[in-house]
């Protein structure tokens, strides 16, 4: 099974774990100082807020896998159609160790395709030690090139990844 992925910034998260636990009629599975996730099952979506972004809205959307097969698909269908990707394999990220690539869309919208491997106590781990406050999912980019989210394609400035 495929959940769909969304992840919004947000100013306040109390105000906004408020508003979505009754719109969802659901507490969080998982909540952080800046951090808040539910996984909905009807309908069946992984749906994030955080504070890390330098304005409210959409930071990326995407599709949760549930096995490393479907996530191998998605690649496969994301290459053969001559898509931009980035791969980064096995990553840290969002309090979750996960298996994961990017995709970006015409508008500049990012896509994450992911297969979680595991809960981690920090919002991400940097070679061993937890980096906290720092954007997560974009790996440096060229220094003469715009740097989108997190391929190259240029998006509104102060997005981070999950």
């Amino acid at each position: 099974m495929k959940r769909f992925h969304v992840h919004l910034h947000v100013e306040d998260l109390g105000k906004s774990i408020d508003f979505y636990s009754r719109l969802f009629a659901a507490a969080p599975a998982r909540v952080e100082g800046d951090y808040a996730k539910w996984m909905l099952q009807d309908p069946p979506v992984n749906f994030a807020i955080s504070t890390r972004g330098s304005a409210p809205g959409i930071d990326h959307l995407g599709i949760q896998t549930d096995d490393p097969a479907e996530l191998a698909e998605m690649k496969a269908r994301a290459e053969a159609a001559d898509l931009a990707l980035l791969d980064e394999g096995a990553t840290t990220c969002c309090y979750a160790r996960s298996e994961k690539h990017w995709v970006t869309d015409p508008q500049g919208i990012a896509w994450e395709h992911f297969h979680t491997l595991g809960n981690i106590p920090v919002f991400r781990e940097q070679q061993g030690e937890a980096a906290s406050g720092s954007a997560c999912c974009a790996p440096p980019a060229p220094a003469a090139a715009p740097r989108g989210k997190p391929i190259g394609i240029p998006l509104k400035s102060g997005s981070s990844c999950c």
